[in-house]
């Protein structure tokens, strides 16, 4: 058998356990409103049993939703990214992570310049990690170089920033909780950022 049509058929029980009790019902109330006996729902939830083709027409009828929506939750995710850059405030930023999940990792290139450093705070802790070129990190008091290869974290409620050293391009690898993405401005006018400072 294909092996996610494996993992797929391994999972419908959870989804219909889950489907279940989205709706309020328990077994008994299913049995009664279906004519599939408790036992059997019951093997089907806990995977002792899978189903027959007939038993979750019948279980998708009864939730008034095709057959495709009852199971597309209880196969495995593909787990693959497909991101899409784009530019932010002059800096290409790669997200590299789901837009949900709870870490944030984003490949950024940033140009050569030397624009004068706004910092930020927000909520949450922030790793980078220097692919290419000279990063400079300004971390409370703290005014920093990281070459490649260096890594940094901190906490970000430190008023903080981050860009080229001013005489060549950086490439970095940035990871942060979700907390991030509500940044507060220190100094200066607030200008929204995604992954980046």
């Amino acid at each position: 058998m294909d092996p996610d049509l494996e993992a797929t058929l391994e999972a419908v029980g959870e989804r219909l356990r889950q489907m279940r009790a989205e709706h309020g019902l328990t077994l008994s109330d299913l049995s009664e409103q279906t004519g599939i006996s408790r036992s059997t729902l019951s093997r089907l939830e806990t995977g002792e049993r899978r189903p027959t083709l007939e038993v979750l027409l019948i279980l998708s009828r009864n939730y008034r939703i095709s057959l495709d929506d009852m199971i597309s939750g209880a196969g495995p995710e593909d787990p693959r990214i497909h991101p899409h850059a784009r530019r932010v405030h002059g800096k290409v930023v790669l997200p590299l992570s789901r837009p949900d999940s709870e870490v944030q990792v984003f490949k950024i290139d940033i140009p050569a310049s030397s624009r004068a450093p706004r910092r930020r705070s927000h909520e949450g802790f922030d790793w980078i990690y220097v692919l290419h070129g000279k990063l400079r990190l300004l971390v409370g008091e703290q005014d920093l170089i990281l070459t490649e290869g260096e890594a940094a974290e901190f906490d970000t409620r430190a008023p903080h920033w981050f860009g080229s050293t001013g005489d060549s391009p950086v490439e970095i690898l940035s990871m942060f909780s979700r907390q991030g993405e509500r940044m507060h401005v220190k100094d200066g006018p607030h200008h929204p950022s995604s992954g980046n400072e």
